[in-house]
């Protein structure tokens, strides 16, 4: 299983890809970094991104209550891992959050572990260059596999 730089040159792979972090939303710290940053500096890059991703992971609005879906609570809780207890609290219910500019994409892809679900994938798009359909989806399986130690 891939862990933290491998996983972000796996990203740069991708069509358009300009710059990616890892990052942990509660501290706002990039604990790995590649490519370019939108403002030059990733640390700056990975604070101020942090600060998206927590707004959106902390609204209850997008928990999708079980009355509103209906259906069954258990069934809005993500599929539990072999190493994971069926009955620990999910990780953030926001999947992933894309910010759309004038030149590109931001996505921001949470990651499960099995300790704590506050780190994120940030992939910066060109919007010219890059596919977000097929960035968002490699970068879902990318997140699946990073293993964090």
């Amino acid at each position: 299983m891939p862990g933290i730089d491998e996983c972000l040159f796996e990203v740069m792979r991708l069509p358009g890809a300009r710059g990616a972090a890892v990052v942990d939303w509660t501290s706002g710290l990039a604990l790995g970094t590649i490519g370019e940053s939108p403002n030059g500096d990733h640390e700056a890059t990975a604070a101020e991104t942090a600060e998206v991703a927590r707004m959106a992971a902390e609204q209850p609005v997008f928990a999708q209550p079980a009355h509103s879906a209906g259906r069954d609570p258990s069934a809005l809780r993500p599929p539990a891992r072999p190493d994971q207890d069926p009955k620990a609290p999910p990780g953030p219910a926001v999947e992933d959050v894309i910010v759309t500019t004038a030149v590109g994409y931001h996505i921001l892809r949470f990651v499960e572990t099995a300790f704590d679900s506050s780190v994120f994938l940030h992939l910066w798009l060109d919007r010219t260059e890059g596919n977000l359909a097929l960035a968002r989806i490699r970068l879902g399986e990318i997140a699946e596999r990073l293993v964090l130690a």
